[in-house]
């Protein structure tokens, strides 16, 4: 008579083929002697150390493992994307700093400074899109988001409170350990990493640990330099010319800092 598999041996089998492991590369991973050829037939029971090794290593949710939880994997605890310095004006109304390419080389190891953070240039823009949230504008640099973000141009983000409120395929500014990055954000099916896409097809998807990422911006405008009008379009003339305008003003914030 076969012997009937245990829900532990089934779905352990599953994590190693889904992570692309042969039963002797995962048994060495996980610190077990030979292969894991008798745990998937049932023949050894998991132990505790096996299945603490699997969730610190690749965040396996242990009460998935026996089924009892539809959640194959934990999400990282602890993991804050919230701003971690705001500003206010003189009527106590939040600023929107501004983080140039020259800022943002500094910006991941400053994030948490209120003294650096205060010197980045602030202004505010007075309509209500832009009213009981936090907003920030970074420069982007480079050609990764081409065709709809230029090199140069000014994007601004909404902060997002926490991961979980981020969608699929939207655009945000990632501010991890090391860099400021503008992405197309997808979530993975495991809740520890995200994948970072490039609307230019040169550049290839980068899957980053969530444990990274210091802030998150959800992008819902930018601020574009050098439009095409018509001469006989007054309305894109009137555009240009306020375009001009704010580009003067973020040009002498620049030169403030």
């Amino acid at each position: 008579m076969q012997q009937q598999l245990s829900t532990a041996a089934i779905r352990f089998k599953k994590v190693r083929e889904s992570l692309g492991f042969t039963q002797q590369e995962f048994a060495q991973k996980l610190g077990i002697s030979n292969s894991t050829a008798d745990i998937e037939r049932a023949k050894t029971k998991l132990s505790g150390a096996v299945v603490m090794e699997l969730l610190r290593q690749f965040n396996i949710n242990p009460l998935w493992l026996y089924g009892k939880s539809h959640s194959q994997y934990l999400s990282p605890q602890g993991v804050s994307v919230m701003p971690k310095v705001i500003t206010v004006d003189n009527a106590d109304q939040e600023n929107i700093l501004l983080v140039s390419q020259r800022a943002a080389a500094g910006y991941p190891q400053n994030v948490g400074d209120p003294e650096w953070v205060q010197s980045l240039p602030a202004f505010s823009i007075p309509l209500p899109e832009y009213r009981n949230a936090t907003y920030r504008g970074f420069q982007v640099e480079g050609d990764s988001m081409l065709p709809n973000i230029r090199p140069n141009e000014w994007v601004l983000g909404r902060s997002v409170g926490d991961l979980g409120e981020a969608t699929n395929n939207k655009i945000y500014i990632l501010v991890l350990q090391d860099s400021v990055l503008v992405k197309k954000l997808e979530k993975l099916p495991d809740p520890a990493k995200v994948r970072l896409v490039s609307l230019n097809p040169a550049y290839l998807p980068i899957d980053v640990p969530v444990q990274s990422i210091q802030e998150l911006w959800l992008v819902n405008s930018k601020i574009s330099f050098g439009l095409e009008s018509d001469g006989n379009n007054s309305l894109l003339q009137q555009l240009q010319h306020s375009m001009d305008e704010l580009k003067g003003q973020i040009n002498r914030l620049q030169a403030d800092e």
